[in-house]
């Protein structure tokens, strides 16, 4: 028997048909790229983990793709006889292996050599979640039968109130959550997994389960897209209504299995995906202009158009910031007149902490007492109000800003909707429904044409080994992308309002 590693034995908890998958079909699989970015940032964290559980650097490492598996499993058995830390300790028994993130000696004076052990397993999660006391209690149980005389085990995740002091002291960024007595008491629990999993495994063809909520819960899985491919799909998917759904509803879906649109009784529909369902139907836009413009009404011209990207790093690296704080680095602003329009852009991509220069600049830049439109009011927000806590002396500007922002994210959720949004309201969604002219498309950028590709950029460009053509690519690829953000939000504004600029 094959033993399956934790990696499969997690899958086989979300869907025993992803693991069937995992093993027999792993080419089908196709991560996404916030997914990809997920294990990237695990790695890294476990990058500081080592530094900080070994910080004389007197344990080893082992890597069990290099070395091979029954070398790995060999030399951490041997290793368990030293007195100091393993990383990725892998460890095989009863139909399953697991390799432990991290091996911590138990000093026991009277017990020589120390054959006592703890083990940490670090995620990068900012909190303990159901699914890592299932990884917790498959680690513990392995490493158990497979003769480790383990004393405790803990799940370390990353402390989000934390604030980096900065020359890579990374203390405090983990903080640990002792499970072991939870661990230890699943034993038998998971022999039923590995059993199950196993038995799943040697079937000569995949369960027969279909697409459901499971497929991205607790994680996406890499499998979906085939998944789904060989599944009947519904023209008008339900997925398409916005949430929350009644309760009316979610037990028609779960008792019938609906997926079509057209089958939703309208009674369980509240107004607004009513709406919705109407207009996909009917293969029509539903705008309320006149509504849209009562609306905006009270926010005359002048006015500013705001847009910023943001930075977010699990591992901080400046002094004063925490874990996954979005720090901006990058602003667009229009101003738009009655007869005018015009831009000032703000980034900073020197690798030093932009935050404070961003803060002004954007103070200046939207210095005139007249409205602010965003899209998503809620994030511009956040992170002027961070700041404003960050720099005491810029607070009062910082704050009025925010007394100024008027949000066109509810006018487009409340007055307008075009099928081909598929129930989505972002600006990229609406944009093209609401405003077709070829220069409104996102799709013509150059290198960078949504958030998460702008924080790829700028990570890029801030990198030591990023050449001065490179960054100055960059740099003119983002300029381009937040300019378009704000641009896009002066022509939605010009929809509602029905104002021809």
């Amino acid at each position: 028997m094959r033993p399956l590693s934790k990696s499969k034995l997690m899958p086989y908890r979300q869907c025993p048909k992803r693991v069937w998958l995992e093993v027999h079909h792993p080419d089908l699989r196709a991560d996404t790229a916030a997914s990809q970015k997920n294990f990237d940032t695990g790695h890294q964290v476990g990058e500081i983990a080592q530094q900080l559980y070994d910080p004389t650097g007197q344990g080893t490492v082992i890597e069990p793709f290099a070395e091979g598996i029954d070398a790995a499993l060999s030399l951490s058995m041997s290793l368990l006889d030293t007195p100091n830390p393993i990383f990725e300790a892998g460890f095989a028994a009863e139909g399953a292996m697991a390799f432990a993130d991290v091996m911590l000696p138990v000093q026991n004076p009277q017990s020589q050599p120390l054959r006592a052990w703890r083990m940490v397993e670090v995620k990068s999660s900012t909190s303990v979640k159901d699914y890592h006391r299932d990884d917790v209690a498959i680690q513990a149980f392995v490493a158990r039968a497979a003769g480790v005389p383990l004393t405790a085990i803990a799940l370390a995740h990353i402390d989000n109130t934390w604030t980096y002091p900065g020359d890579g002291d990374y203390q405090g960024l983990l903080v640990e959550n002792d499970l072991t007595d939870e661990a230890f008491a699943r034993g038998a629990e998971v022999e039923r997994w590995i059993e199950a999993a196993q038995s799943i495994v040697a079937q000569a063809t995949a369960p027969a389960i279909t697409t459901s909520k499971h497929c991205h819960d607790p994680y996406p899985c890499g499998f979906y897209a085939h998944c789904q491919s060989q599944e009947p799909q519904a023209e008008h998917p339900i997925a398409w209504l916005p949430k929350p759904l009644k309760k009316g509803l979610t037990t028609l879906i779960a008792n019938t299995g609906i997926t079509e649109l057209r089958d939703v009784p309208d009674h369980l529909l509240s107004d607004k995906q009513q709406r919705v369902k109407n207009a996909t139907l009917a293969k029509e836009a539903y705008f309320d202009q006149a509504s849209a413009a009562q609306a905006l009404a009270a926010h005359t011209l002048p006015a500013y158009f705001l847009d910023f990207e943001t930075i977010s790093f699990a591992v901080p690296i400046w002094p004063g910031t925490r874990p996954y704080q979005h720090i901006p680095f990058q602003f667009s602003v229009h101003r738009q007149s009655n007869t005018q329009l015009t831009e000032q852009a703000f980034i900073d991509l020197s690798g030093n902490d932009p935050s404070k220069a961003f803060a002004e600049a954007l103070i200046a830049a939207c210095r005139e007492p007249i409205p602010i439109f965003v899209y998503n009011a809620g994030f511009e927000m956040t992170r002027i109000r961070e700041l404003a806590e960050r720099f005491p002396q810029l607070s009062q500007d910082l704050l009025a800003l925010n007394a100024r922002v008027v949000d066109l994210l509810p006018i487009a959720r409340e007055h307008y909707y075009h099928p081909s949004q598929q129930g989505s309201w972002s600006i990229k969604a609406v944009l093209p429904a609401l405003c077709p002219p070829p220069e409104l498309n996102y799709e013509k950028l150059e290198g960078v044409q949504d958030g998460g590709m702008a924080m790829d950029a700028f990570a890029e460009a801030i990198a030591p080994y990023t050449t001065t053509a490179r960054k100055a690519e960059i740099e003119r690829q983002l300029l381009d992308y937040c300019k378009l953000d704000t641009y896009a939000m002066v022509r939605l504004w010009s929809a509602f309002t029905g104002r021809i600029l």
